[in-house]
């Protein structure tokens, strides 16, 4: 996760000395291994390298190709063998990743970023045509963010200082806020700042003075079919492409660390990796495990249990850490309403509402653990699910597509067959296929979503679309109803790594670059390939994956039965827990924004004061984070303090008395699951 800055003034001025001294000071704690720039009259770039592979303590950047391009690089190329062939009168097989992809970029010119396989962000700078590409890999795991007007260009793959010296106020992102609000994140162009962009996924962005154009270079192919005649073969081929995932993965001149929770996904990397390392194949020499368990209901929690299984099969225990005991949920819990007022008092800026929320006090066990074994890697099997059919198994993406192929016979079969496994008449099962095509899809947590009662109406009606998770319709013609389905998972999967786990994997307290076998590109190819029943069979999630497996990882893991969604404890007295009306005050800068309405927000609180349970708690913490953020962008001078008389001015209802305002809860909110959306599935 090495830092690459620029900033190019079209007028031909260089950047201010003093300016260009506090941006580098700004990213020196995320690359602590290099300080290296390039100037030259009116473009001034910063690089800071976080080494994590015996080939990147070679690398020298700005890299500057024999053509006289300026490239930056922040990423693993995972198809280093391939390039360095087709490429092998400029490279030998020592060659940095930065030199193949500079010499890819000589051969090729913009038509090389499709064949650069792995987790990257890429600038150049073109001086003879006096432009900026900046572009990111296909699934968005790096990060790059740039904001231009008339005069200059700046990009960063950090977004702080685009905020931090940007030199004047800026306006909040209304569509990024309606993303954020119900975690199914921002479209991946946005950040929570007008005029501050976020390059796109498999896409590039060309920058020239009054030119912007943004451009796709690749995507997954809806037409790529892989069949086989026996079920063998598909196992052999996700053993295939799963192996080639984690060892990419395990290219680290240190040991890395893997996050093993119990679960199928991070389970399944442990014991692959465990597998590769054995026979040689790795560039680290050890993976090491650490595990998370709670002990304060012993009788609930089986977690412990599970992760056990992989190090008795492994030989070697992890570290382990208990993070929630009775003690500290109570006293540090970071989502109680009392403390949410707290989390933006640090001093320093926090550019995205969630970007303080990533380290909490409980988390200081495994920081000091990263630290003082210097890990620089660590593997994690968030989102696997995606790849691997993790979800409760619906029969509406199979019905889809032998609807689509007119395919009726096998469509009757199929039909009877998931009846009878889910106990549910087919006719309802089939009507909720059909309905696909004619009603926009919702993503996973949107089915029984309705936004707040005390959203503003007039930003319910601009961006309804982003509260509702972007939902899109199933279409009959063109690519398979199921591959419809992967891509419609994928952009919520790319909007999550744009904005929640971008977060994560820079937060200066646990410095790491986080790595995902479950987003291998080739993975998900192959996954988007396959027949779709091969993935989920009747009633069974994780279908192909458990076979293929099996002898590889423990047999108490692949026949683990789904962790059973975690349901809201009963509802207690906690009215001291939430800030009273006075407290927070007479001016609501979220209200002022036009992003709720004051009153109905007022008097839901004052309905959750006096534990009124038709509230949805969890909307009103949401919109309290939001609002306590919002108000700390004002101290920062990141907002203008306008925004507080920028609408006409209300009080707050007195404390004694009863709101009228309608109430609002979810559909089926007692039963509504609590974890993160795209926590590890069971």
């Amino acid at each position: 996760m090495s830092v690459q800055f620029g900033r190019w003034n079209f007028e031909g001025q260089p950047p201010a000395p003093d300016y260009i001294e506090k941006v580098s000071a700004a990213l020196a704690t995320y690359g602590p291994d290099s300080n290296e720039s390039y100037s030259n009259d009116s473009i001034q770039i910063l690089y800071r390298a976080f080494n994590t592979t015996k080939e990147s303590r070679r690398e020298k950047q700005p890299y500057i190709s024999p053509s006289g391009a300026v490239i930056t690089w922040d990423g693993r190329l995972d198809n280093r063998a391939d390039l360095i062939s087709g490429l092998r009168d400029s490279l030998t097989f020592n060659s940095t990743d930065m030199a193949i992809v500079g010499a890819s970029y000589e051969k090729w010119g913009t038509d090389c970023l499709g064949k650069l396989i792995g987790d990257w962000a890429l600038s150049i700078w073109n001086p003879r045509e006096r432009s900026v590409l900046l572009a990111k890999d296909p699934i968005g795991t790096k990060h790059l963010y740039y904001s231009f007007d008339g005069k200059q260009l700046t990009w960063s793959t950090i977004l702080d200082p685009l905020v931090l010296f940007v030199g004047r106020t800026l306006e909040i992102c209304e569509e990024y806020i309606a993303g954020w609000f119900y975690h199914h994140y921002p479209a991946t162009h946005l950040t929570p700042y007008v005029g501050i962009h976020s390059v796109p996924p498999s896409s590039s962005v060309l920058l020239q003075p009054g030119k912007h154009t943004i451009s796709r270079y690749w995507d997954f192919d809806p037409y790529k079919r892989i069949r086989y005649s026996k079920d063998a073969e598909y196992e052999e081929h996700f053993r295939t492409v799963f192996a080639k995932a984690v060892r990419r993965r395990l290219r680290s001149e240190r040991p890395v660390l893997a996050e093993l929770s119990g679960g199928m996904d991070s389970s399944s990397i442990v014991c692959m990796a465990d597998a590769i390392i054995a026979r040689g194949a790795a560039e680290t020499a050890r993976l090491d495990t650490v595990s998370w368990y709670d002990d304060s209901d012993s009788s609930q929690n089986m977690e412990p249990f599970y992760f056990k299984q992989v190090e008795e099969q492994r030989g070697r225990l992890g570290h382990h850490i208990n993070l929630n005991v009775k003690q500290q949920r109570e006293q540090k819990d970071v989502h109680s309403p009392k403390n949410i007022s707290h989390e933006f008092q640090s001093g320093g800026l926090v550019v995205t509402p969630d970007s303080n929320r990533i380290c909490p006090d409980i988390f200081e066990d495994y920081i000091a653990y990263v630290r003082a074994r210097e890990y620089r890697v660590t593997l994690s099997g968030i989102a696997g699910e995606y790849a691997t059919a993790g979800f409760v198994p619906t029969p509406r993406p199979e019905l889809q597509n032998l609807l689509a192929k007119a395919r009726f016979f096998t469509l009757a079969h199929q039909l009877k067959a998931w009846a009878a496994k889910m106990n549910k008449p087919r006719l309802p099962l089939l009507l909720e296929a059909a309905r696909g095509f004619f009603v926009p899809c919702l993503s996973d947590a949107s089915e029984d979503v309705h936004p707040a009662a005390w959203f503003d109406s007039g930003f319910l009606k601009r961006h309804r679309a982003a509260l509702l998770g972007y939902p899109c319709k199933v279409k009959l013609l063109g690519s398979l109803p199921s591959f419809q389905n992967h891509i419609h998972g994928l952009s919520r999967l790319r909007r999550a790594m744009a904005t929640y786990f971008g977060a994560h994997q820079l937060h200066l307290g646990l410095l790491r670059e986080i790595r995902y076998p479950y987003l291998d590109r080739d993975m998900l190819e192959f996954a988007y390939a396959i027949p779709q029943e091969q993935l989920v069979g009747v009633g069974k999630r994780r279908f192909l994956m458990k076979r293929a497996l099996v002898g590889i990882v423990p047999d108490e893991i692949l026949n683990r039965k789904p962790k059973k969604a975690v349901t809201d404890e009963p509802r207690k007295d906690v009215c001291a827990e939430w800030p009273s009306l006075t407290e927070l005050g007479q001016q609501i800068i979220s209200a002022s924004l036009g992003i709720i309405h004051p009153n109905r927000f007022l008097q839901a609180l004052q309905q959750a004061r006096q534990n009124n349970n038709d509230v949805d708690v969890d909307s009103l913490k949401r919109t309290l984070l939001l609002e306590f953020w919002l108000r700390h962008l004002i101290v920062q001078r990141v907002l203008p303090n306008s925004i507080a008389i920028k609408r006409q001015q209300y009080f707050p209802l007195p404390e004694a008395q009863e709101p009228k305002a309608r109430t609002f809860q979810f559909k089926n909110s007692s039963q509504r699951c609590c974890t993160h959306p795209l926590q590890e599935r069971r």
